[in-house]
């Protein structure tokens, strides 16, 4: 039988990436830990926890780790129906995600707050480029993910959220000092564009989608999607935005699109596990009711 005290503390490493931050969730010392964690590897017979710092887990610790979120999801249901199995009052389970950084600052938190003000769960995010988010899933490190991938990761269903809009965006400053002449494959090789991180590829794409090919681009790096809005009214580069998110600049001036009617939609998808969880299920319905509001058919 599986002992959940050492699985808990096996997740709140992984969680925490640390031992001394998960002694600190779990109200125990870190020597207690340790030792939980070393008992359920000897137990099994291989590492679960490689040590850090950040302290990760391995496949097979990733792994006991979501069946812990599992188990902690269908425990939620069952204290819902019968509290006095829980008199101190029920716990939460945390739940893992991976979205993308732009769903995150436009359509995605109405569903998560309206998922978490009926749930006992909590919530613990990662920020990937929608085109790694789906990597996250496929390796256990997220119980769900926004992605761009429509075929379903083993084991999971994929469904369509709908269409995120881009638009290359510039401030009128930015637009007259390096595309005075038009916005041609010479400009943009001069122009400073903006990037996410080095995992976003999206000002690449729009240029490929328009030209054929994308020449190698001045960048400025910034990972914040506010920031990247701020950067192109301010002048410092151009960058691919969502439409919701530049609305109100292009209305009052102080952005304007590179090219008319050239825009890039971005299909996005929810991936879950195919699994009968209740909370689960009604984390899913909050986040598709959110895309139908948010995104684009």
């Amino acid at each position: 039988m599986l002992d959940y005290s050492l699985l808990a503390a096996l997740a709140a490493v992984v969680r925490e990436r640390s031992f001394e931050r998960a002694a600190r969730a779990l109200h125990i010392s870190p020597s207690a830990v340790s030792q939980r964690i070393k008992l359920l590897e000897q137990r099994l017979g291989q590492v679960l926890v490689v040590r850090g710092p950040p302290c990760e887990a391995t496949e097979a610790g990733r792994y006991l780790c979501r069946h812990v979120e599992q188990v902690g999801m269908l425990e939620q249901e069952l204290l819902a129906q019968m509290p006095a199995l829980a008199p101190d009052g029920l716990g939460r389970t945390t739940l893992r995600l991976a979205v993308n950084a732009d769903s995150l600052a436009t359509w995605l938190v109405p569903a998560l707050a309206a998922f978490a003000e009926s749930e006992s769960a909590l919530l613990d995010l990662s920020l990937e480029d929608q085109a790694h988010t789906a990597e996250r899933l496929r390796k256990g490190e997220v119980l769900a993910a926004v992605t761009d991938l429509a075929e379903p990761v083993q084991g999971c269903r994929s469904l369509p959220l709908g269409a995120m809009r881009y638009l290359a965006t510039a401030s009128p400053a930015f637009i007259n000092r390096y595309f005075k002449d038009g916005v041609t494959l010479e400009a943009l090789a001069a122009a400073p564009c903006l990037c996410f991180n080095r995992q976003d590829r999206l000002q690449a794409l729009w240029v490929e989608s328009q030209w054929g090919a994308a020449p190698a681009m001045p960048t400025h790096w910034l990972p914040s999607s506010q920031a990247f809005v701020d950067a192109a009214c301010a002048g410092l580069g151009w960058g691919m935005n969502p439409a919701a998110a530049v609305a109100p600049a292009l209305a009052d001036g102080r952005l304007r699109v590179l090219r008319p009617n050239a825009e890039l939609r971005l299909p996005l998808y929810w991936q879950t596990p195919r699994l009968a969880l209740p909370m689960l299920d009604r984390l899913t319905q909050a986040v598709l009711h959110a895309a139908g509001l948010g995104l684009e058919a």
